[in-house]
């Protein structure tokens, strides 16, 4: 993949995605709303760890993780996904993308989270009804070739949320830049995620948004089909303490150095024999510090996947057990209209 050049209309963006990031860096407490925003949604990613912001592939749905990942090589290229997650939630969507002159390409999706039935009670505890709490997500992208190893995108998104009776809907955005070197197969990646805020509130509090920054590094191996890729994440701040049960059953609080470092780190290996087929595993010490329970430490922050393409076909599967009662499973089907309508 190469990218072509035009710099001087993105030094004015990247000047104020810079300052964006100063003022809400003043106001992160480190406690936010639309979390929904950080599940994973290429099965791909999800099998490497949960998050990734560098692999370069040619599957639209990374475009939820990095903007700056979506180029013209996946013109006219067409996703499903679905996860069936923890507790019975279940979230999908369709996305789709077009190449845009020379050196742009613009994508859209729709994705959906519904967490299933849920009682409903009054104040003192008599059961009233039921309700069917969601969120919709409506989003749009563009990203651009800068130089022929740079390229740069923005995704919009439009969030809509509906809990009983209360319902909010916010804006954010995204903005990524990654530079890829396809000599050294070498992917470096910076990602701004969530910047925005609430259009409409579910009442009168203001709260947080999960904004981040990112870090991101794929290598592939000289001369064996190995990637290896590290993700740097929750970079707003350092200390993410947590809560483990010591040998005596006590509850001890870890915010050590290490324990800090690695829990920002996001690390994941692919085995890539040919461009249509990979086998993923990752691993997450963060998911598998706050998920662990005494007696099971084995496969809390472990995840694994793989993917297959058949002429213009491409599915991917990953599955996770981040908890005793946390089995998740995700499925992609990509499709390249592409290669249909020029048969």
């Amino acid at each position: 993949m190469k990218y072509p050049t035009h710099l001087s209309r993105w030094r004015a963006a990247l000047l104020g995605a810079g300052l964006l990031v100063t003022v809400c860096a003043q106001a992160q407490e480190g406690k936010s709303s639309f979390d929904v925003l950080n599940l994973p949604v290429s099965s791909h990613i999800n099998a490497l760890g949960g998050n990734n912001i560098s692999i370069v592939e040619e599957d639209i749905t990374v475009m939820y993780h990095n903007p700056a990942l979506v180029g013209q090589e996946m013109s006219m290229q067409m996703a499903a996904n679905y996860m069936r997650y923890v507790a019975g939630i279940n979230l999908g969507g369709v996305s789709y993308a077009q190449a845009a002159r020379a050196h742009g390409t613009w994508a859209v999706g729709l994705q959906y989270a519904g967490y299933g039935t849920m009682k409903q009670t009054d104040a003192t505890g008599v059961l009233t009804g039921t309700f069917n709490p969601k969120d919709i997500m409506f989003s749009g992208l563009y990203a651009h070739d800068i130089t022929s190893s740079l390229r740069g995108g923005i995704h919009a998104k439009m969030l809509y949320s509906s809990y009983e009776s209360y319902t909010a809907l916010a804006m954010f955005v995204d903005l990524g830049l990654n530079y890829y070197n396809v000599d050294k197969e070498l992917s470096l990646s910076l990602v701004v995620k969530n910047l925005g805020g609430q259009l409409k509130k579910y009442d009168t509090e203001n709260i947080a948004m999960p904004w981040d920054i990112q870090l991101g590094f794929s290598k592939t191996l000289n001369n064996v089909p190995f990637r290896l890729s590290i993700t740097a994440q929750h970079l707003i701040r350092w200390h993410l303490p947590f809560e483990k049960v010591s040998d005596t059953g006590e509850l001890e609080v870890k915010d050590s150095f290490a324990s800090n470092l690695f829990r920002h780190l996001v690390f994941g290996v692919d085995y890539i024999p040919s461009r249509n087929f990979y086998l993923a595993i990752g691993y997450d010490y963060k998911r598998k510090s706050d998920m662990a329970s005494a007696g099971r430490r084995i496969l809390s922050g472990f995840t694994a996947g793989a993917g297959i393409r058949v002429k213009m076909f491409g599915i991917g599967v990953s599955m996770a057990q981040h908890h005793a009662n946390g089995f998740t499973f995700m499925t992609n089907i990509t499709a390249d209209i592409s290669q249909f309508l020029h048969r």
